[in-house]
C-alpha cells in the first residue's frame, strides 16, 4: 500500500510499505478513506526528529471502511464505517473506567515511561504505524473505533478522530462559567473549534489571538472577537487592550492552542534547531533531558487570564526543562489543566452537534482537499502556512 512515511526533518515521502494485517485477536483493519493532516504533525517534521525513525508512518486523524476484524472484536464488522481516535486504549482499565484512556493501563508506554501509544507519533508512543496511508491496522478495536452512520460525507465525522474532542476537551477544562468569557491563544483547527464549541456551549465573549490574517478573517465570521498580534506594538498592549473589555480583570479562562512553536523565543527555537542536528544517538538523550520548549503563549496565557481564571494547555509540549513562572501562577491562584485529549470521553457529547443544522461547521472545515500522493507538497504549505492553510485533509 501507499503511505507517507518520515525520513528527516522536513522530509516526508509518500512510499510502498507492506499492507498491515490482523496480529491480535482485538486488532482490526481499516480501508482508509479520509484522514487528516494535524498541527503534532508539524511537530515532527521540525521539532521531535529526534524521536523519529526513518520510514515511520505518519498521521492520526482518520476515518474509513472495517476490512477485517479480530476474534475478539464483536462490535465491528466488514462494511462498518468507522472514525478512529488518534490514541489507543482497551476501555476496561481503572484508567479507562475513570475517562482517561490517554493513560490506559493495559496499552501505555511502560518503556519510554508515558502514556497510552499514539498512531503515527514517534517511539515516546510506541512507534505504531500511522494514519496518513491506504489501510491501518487499528489495536484494541473492541473499544477505539466510533461507528458513524452513512449518508454525510466524511468531513461531517472524520474531526471526531482528533480535532473535535481535542478543542471539546480544551473548553471542558477551561470551565468558562455561564456568560463567561475566554481567550483562546492560536487559531489553527484546535484554537478555531475551540472558540465554535465555547460559543455553541455558552460562553458570553470569545477572544481569539493569532498573527495569521486568514486564520483571524476565518474566526471573526463564527462570531469571534479576533485580535492581531501584529497590530500591537507588544504582548502587553494586546494583553491590555482584552482586559479593558474585562472589567480591567481579563477573561475568565484562557486556552492555548499553540503550543511548543510559539513565536518570541529565539534561545529556545536554536535549541531545538540544534537538537534536531545532532547525530541520532545524541539527540534522543539530550532532547529528553534538556529540551526546552518556546513558551511565549504560555507565558502570555498567565499574564492575560484574570485572577481565580483558568488556563487549558491543547497546544503539544515537549521541553523537560521549562522555566515555568511559579511565583505568578501561585499569586494569582491560576488553575492549569493539559494532557492528551480523552477522545472516547467526549466523542458521546459531541455526537449531537453533528447534525444536518451543522452548529459547528464542520462540514467545511477544511480549507483544503488532497489525495495522499500530495502530501509532502501539503506539510510544507501548512507548516509555512500558505495558501491560507488552516486544516487539510488527504484522500488516499
Amino acid at each position: 500500500m501507499k503511505a507517507v512515511t518520515w525520513q528527516g526533518k522536513r522530509d516526508v515521502r509518500v512510499e510502498d510499505v507492506p499492507d498491515p494485517r490482523i496480529e491480535e485477536p482485538t486488532d482490526a483493519v481499516i480501508r482508509i478513506t479520509s484522514t487528516g493532516l494535524c498541527g503534532s504533525d508539524l511537530h515532527l517534521y521540525e521539532v521531535l526528529t529526534p524521536f523519529m525513525t526513518p520510514g515511520d508512518i505518519l498521521g492520526h486523524e482518520p476515518m474509513g471502511i472495517v476490512e477485517e476484524v479480530g476474534s475478539e472484536v464483536t462490535n465491528l464488522r466488514p462494511g462498518d464505517r468507522v472514525v478512529v481516535p488518534f490514541q489507543i486504549a482497551c476501555g476496561h482499565c481503572y484508567m479507562c473506567d475513570t475517562g482517561l484512556p490517554t493513560q490506559c493501563e493495559t496499552t501505555q508506554v511502560a518503556g519510554e515511561g508515558m502514556g497510552a501509544p499514539l498512531f503515527g507519533y514517534t517511539r515516546l508512543y510506541g512507534a505504531v504505524p500511522g494514519a496518513q496511508a491506504e489501510y491501518l491496522r487499528v489495536p484494541q478495536a473492541q473499544f477505539g473505533p466510533i461507528k458513524v452512520p452513512e449518508g454525510p460525507s466524511d468531513d461531517r465525522f472524520v474531526y471526531l478522530s482528533d480535532v473535535l474532542p481535542t478543542a471539546w476537551q480544551a473548553v471542558e477544562y477551561a470551565a468558562v462559567p455561564p456568560g463567561g468569557t475566554l481567550a483562546v491563544l492560536g487559531l489553527g483547527p484546535i484554537g478555531d473549534m475551540a472558540c465554535r464549541i465555547a460559543l455553541a456551549r455558552g460562553a458570553e465573549r470569545v477572544f481569539g489571538i493569532d498573527l495569521v490574517p486568514e486564520r483571524l478573517a476565518r474566526a471573526k465570521r463564527r462570531g469571534v472577537e479576533t485580535y492581531d498580534l501584529r497590530a500591537f506594538e507588544n504582548e502587553k498592549a494586546l494583553i491590555h487592550a482584552i482586559q479593558d473589555e474585562t472589567s480591567g480583570r481579563g477573561p475568565d479562562a484562557v486556552i492555548d492552542a499553540v503550543g511548543t512553536e510559539a513565536h518570541g523565543s529565539h534561545a529556545a527555537k536554536l535549541a531545538q534547531q540544534a537538537t534536531a542536528l545532532m547525530p541520532r544517538k545524541l539527540s534522543a538523550p539530550f532532547a529528553e533531558r534538556f529540551s526546552i520548549d518556546r513558551l511565549s503563549a504560555l507565558h502570555m496565557g498567565i499574564d492575560l487570564v484574570r485572577r481565580g481564571g483558568t488556563i487549558s494547555l491543547s497546544g503539544v509540549y515537549g521541553g523537560m526543562a521549562d522555566p515555568m513562572p511559579m511565583l505568578t501562577l501561585f499569586d494569582k491562584q491560576i488553575q492549569l489543566r493539559m494532557g492528551q485529549a480523552n477522545v472516547r470521553r467526549w466523542t458521546d457529547q459531541i455526537l449531537p452537534y453533528l447534525t444536518d443544522e451543522d452548529p459547528l461547521g464542520v462540514d467545511d472545515f477544511a480549507t483544503h482537499r488532497v489525495p495522499l500522493a500530495e502530501a509532502p507538497h501539503a506539510y510544507e504549505m501548512f507548516q509555512r502556512k500558505q495558501d491560507g492553510a488552516v486544516k487539510v485533509l488527504m484522500q488516499p
